[in-house]
């Protein structure tokens, strides 16, 4: 599976900006190349690598230390931390970059269900969730929600929910969340192809972060049609 042409400009004129680089930044890069954005006063370091096109972001001293190292060596989950340390370096993000452009196919959960948009059940949902997967997911603070909800009893429960903030006017920033006792149920990939689906019928390019290690959630987004094409890896710096 692979992404459109045009698809790919939009995700790396937004990205471009996002990084506050020129709109044509990562488009002119090339494969393999790497930008170093050099902020002496920023308070973080990152590294995003974007359709083979690298970007470092972080002041001198880290842009020094990073030189020669490979992407697959930044992107490892402690690398810049590691790099970091006597300035407090404390990972934030270590994720997979995934974007869909296409409908995903027929995706119906093993029973039937109801889908809420109401912000309640998100957070009922999350009160259901391990407090790592909460914050992981930020569902209840999504701009759009759809929650998969047991309405079979007398107080209707919520199984799993997905949401998306727009970013950057283009991009809808998809998170998905499901409770314990609903998973491998399929619940989690629907829900998502629902927010993928309502994101395209906007107008928008559905985006998905999940972390390097979470191998569930990047199946639950490939199986709702994302396709991995980056990396970005995160630091906060204390001193």
């Amino acid at each position: 599976m692979t992404l459109d042409p045009g698809t790919i400009a939009i995700i790396q004129l937004a990205w471009s900006r996002r990084l506050g680089l020129a709109d044509d930044a990562l488009a002119e890069a090339g494969d393999g190349h790497r930008i170093y954005s050099v902020r002496d006063e920023s308070r973080r370091v990152s590294f995003v690598r974007l359709f083979g096109s690298e970007v470092f972001c972080g002041p001198e001293w880290a842009a020094e230390r990073v030189r020669g190292k490979s992407a697959d060596e930044l992107t490892r989950r402690t690398a810049l931390a590691s790099l970091s340390v006597e300035y407090g370096g404390r990972t934030v993000e270590s994720e997979r970059l995934c974007f869909a452009d296409s409908f995903p196919g027929p995706v119906e959960p093993a029973d039937e269900v109801a889908v809420a948009e109401d912000q309640e059940f998100a957070v009922q949902l999350q009160r259901r969730c391990p407090p790592d997967d909460v914050a992981e997911a930020g569902l209840a603070e999504k701009e759009q929600l759809f929650v998969v909800v047991d309405d079979s009893a007398e107080e209707p429960v919520a199984l799993a929910g997905a949401g998306y903030t727009i970013r950057d006017g283009i991009i809808a920033d998809i998170s998905t969340l499901t409770a314990p006792d609903a998973r491998r149920r399929g619940l989690g990939r629907y829900i998502t192809s629902v927010a993928v689906e309502e994101a395209m019928a906007a107008g928008l390019i559905p985006q998905c972060r999940t972390p390097l290690d979470n191998l569930g959630a990047a199946r639950t987004a490939a199986g709702a049609g994302f396709v991995a094409v980056g990396v970005r890896s995160e630091v906060q710096l204390s001193v």
